[in-house]
């Protein structure tokens, strides 16, 4: 009888769950943001919570994935019809980067560091921050990019970051700790100052100081 029950709820919580995820509209994997992502987990754990409990009789299944359905169409139809509520509810893209320019404050709001951009941008085939002309950070997490020009896949080290020297990228370039010091003096550049720094062949030193603020 146990094993029936479980085997009954399963089927029926599955049908529930393709009708409400039906009745939401079909989205790509990649379109999925945050938010979506979460009420499909719920939705998932509300079947999940309730398989062993004999306690929890299939209607009660059937009331909370329809409740929890109602609710985020609702919230749905709010964000479709009234956009003051899309961006609390959906969140909105970020400019990480534009004209070439670094947007530091969108980075510290999205707890992105420069690594991460690094590797991000790299899946887009930009190999170096300054062959990058725009980054829009997308509310699924993905990045829109638009590279510079002239941009062509060439490797770059990351030397400086939130101005501190990276022993490993100047090892991998083969400089120092002095020799970087020595650029930035001849940039009259402080290295406390320095956001980020790199070092590719093809343009050679590139840094980002932090905006200074009147």
């Amino acid at each position: 009888m146990l094993y029936g029950l479980i085997i009954l709820k399963l089927v029926i919580g599955l049908i529930a769950l393709i009708v409400v995820m039906r009745l939401l509209g079909k989205k790509e994997m990649s379109e999925v943001t945050p938010f979506d992502f979460i009420y499909t987990l719920i939705l998932g754990g509300i079947l999940e919570e309730s398989l062993y409990d004999e306690k929890i009789s299939i209607l009660h299944i059937l009331c909370a994935i329809t409740v929890w359905g109602i609710l985020i169409y609702i919230v749905e139809m709010l964000v479709q019809k009234m956009d003051k509520m899309k961006k609390p509810l959906k969140g909105e893209p970020a400019e990480l980067l534009a004209n070439g320019k670094l947007n530091m404050d969108e980075l510290k709001k999205n707890q992105i560091e420069m690594e991460q951009l690094r590797s991000m941008l790299r899946g887009k085939d930009i190999f170096s921050i300054k062959d990058a002309n725009y980054v829009l950070l997308e509310t699924n997490g993905m990045l829109s990019v638009i590279g510079s020009a002239d941009s062509k896949p060439s490797p770059s080290f990351m030397v400086m970051d939130e101005g501190i020297m990276k022993e490993h990228g100047l090892k991998k370039i083969g400089k120092s700790k002095a020799w970087l010091q020595d650029q930035l003096i001849k940039r009259n550049v402080k290295a406390k100052d320095v956001f980020y720094a790199e070092w590719s062949e093809k343009n050679g030193l590139y840094f980002i100081c932090y905006d200074k603020k009147e």
